[in-house]
């Protein structure tokens, strides 16, 4: 617990002057909401820049390729929130990893702006660190701003949350329209921009955030580990970038995606096998240790399954449906990454009804590996939907409609609950790392994600989407099955 999670600006408890909260939030919110803008606005057209033809200003990669990359940079995107956050505590704190964090990101979109590969992999790359450091420390702050028995504390991460899927929904919509309709880098460049006024009224707002974000609790030890990792990887880095000029091996976009895959597996089963081995846990907290494991593998298989918004059913928005059905007489052609704004703006709406909905059913209310099982039926349901018209490529666009909701559904039973039943279920001692871990899952489910895009051209739809429903619905069916020993482990965490 960082000492600006319990000592709040001494005026916060009478600052109200942002919709009854402090002033800060307000800080953090427009933050928070133009970096969603411009990560959310850049990959609604990533895969499709990505797969479409050179002559149509694209890079003409094959959906293997694209979808290995795209797999990679989104898992790599939730994965180094883990060292983002302890840089943060360790070295930066949390004010200044968030900003740094947004110059790179910012630096990172407008490399993408310019039309060559290296500046388009150099982007990518610049886009991961820089999320990595703002991404889990924006929440920190927003903490920060309250004191611990501050009653608005909930509130305030749900106006927070607000703000995230309002940069969400509206990037999709102006990035998507630049990019396909125009220049796809005119559409990287708007994420660019998005993320500089975010920026720019981070720093005019910062005054308002009182010592939120400031503490750093890191030690002289701490420092010297950091510039060692640091210089470790430099020095890796340029060791590959001379064994590749050399022709020593060949790095391939595919042999990365499999490294990082085999990495990614061999890391989580090490970590799950120290964590229910180590010393020092009583029988109830081991129980519990075994509940987030079948939690984290139940969350993985969702998000492999819904993280392919943006890869399978982006593809399939533009290459099966039929966007003239929806065409605006503002903007023309409707676009495939429109599709993009579908889920955010659907939180919006249901949100607030599921909010509702699972304290007016009380004592009836499921239990939380039961509402993973809705999750993962209503993901895997969004895509069977679509196995009917899977093999047409003039498909009404109320089927992706139906499916993002299906998949919105899902989620909202789902990913809130995992964030609450992992701080409930982790012992105080390793809460923070327990929270690393469960979005850890996300890493994994994107990186899937991805790979599935990969094999987009492989197999025909129909089956591919058959075995992504089948996927989910098995993970929840197996769920179900073990409801009664999950609550035995869980013991008494509802």
């Amino acid at each position: 617990m960082t000492p600006d999670a319990v000592q709040p600006p001494s005026n916060a408890r009478w600052d109200r002057s942002f919709f009854g909260h402090p002033r800060g939030l307000s800080t953090l919110f427009f933050t928070e909401m133009w970096e969603r803008f411009s990560y959310y606005g850049m990959r609604a057209i990533l895969i499709l820049f990505m797969t479409a033809g050179v002559e149509h200003g694209g890079l003409g990669f094959p959906t293997s390729k694209a979808g290995s990359i795209y797999g990679l940079y989104t898992a790599m995107v939730f994965l180094m929130s883990m060292p983002g956050g302890w840089i943060a505590d360790r070295i930066l704190g949390p004010r200044r990893a968030v900003f740094l964090g947004g110059i790179i990101i910012a630096a990172g979109h407008f490399s993408m702006a310019i039309p060559t590969l290296g500046s388009f992999y150099l982007g990518l790359g610049l886009i991961v660190i820089g999320t990595g450091l703002l991404k889990p420390n924006m929440s920190t702050m927003v903490g920060g701003l309250y004191s611990l028995e501050d009653a608005r504390r909930d509130a305030g991460f749900s106006i927070f949350y607000m703000g995230i899927n309002l940069g969400a929904f509206l990037s999709p919509l102006v990035c998507g329209y630049l990019g396909e309709n125009i220049n796809w880098h005119y559409g990287f460049s708007a994420a660019g921009v998005g993320m500089t006024l975010g920026l720019i009224q981070y720093a005019f707002g910062a005054k308002y955030l009182g010592s939120a974000g400031l503490a750093v609790q890191g030690t002289a030890a701490d420092r010297r580990l950091f510039g060692i990792v640091l210089g470790g990887l430099a020095i890796l880095a340029l060791a590959v970038t001379a064994a590749q000029y050399a022709g020593l091996f060949a790095i391939t976009a595919e042999g990365l995606a499999g490294a990082f895959g085999a990495i990614l597996t061999v890391s989580v089963v090490i970590f799950f096998a120290w964590l229910l081995t180590a010393k020092g846990y009583t029988t109830a907290e081991r129980k519990r240790f075994w509940a987030i494991l079948v939690l984290f593998i139940t969350s993985s298989a969702f998000w492999g399954a819904y993280e392919q918004a943006g890869s399978t059913l982006n593809l399939f928005a533009e290459r099966n449906t039929n966007l003239h059905a929806w065409d605006f007489p503002l903007w023309g052609l409707f676009r495939a990454s429109y599709f993009q704004s579908f889920n955010s703006i659907m939180i919006l709406a249901l949100a607030p009804v599921f909010a509702w909905l699972w304290v007016a059913l009380g004592t009836k209310n499921p239990s939380i590996p039961a509402k993973f099982v809705f999750g993962l039926v209503g993901v895997g349901a969004g895509f069977a939907i679509l196995i009917p018209v899977a093999s047409s490529t003039n498909a009404s666009p109320w089927w992706l409609t139906v499916t993002y909701f299906l998949h919105t559904c899902g989620e909202l039973c789902l990913s809130p609950v995992g964030l609450s039943a992992t701080t409930k279920l982790a012992p105080a001692r390793v809460a923070g790392l327990m929270m690393g871990v469960w979005f850890l899952s996300d890493s994994v489910g994107n990186y899937v994600g991805g790979m599935l895009a990969s094999v987009y051209e492989t197999f025909p739809l129909p089956q591919l989407f058959g075995w992504v429903a089948v996927f989910a619905g098995l993970f929840g069916l197996l769920l179900l099955v073990i409801l009664k020993p999950m609550k035995n482990l869980m013991g008494g965490v509802n």
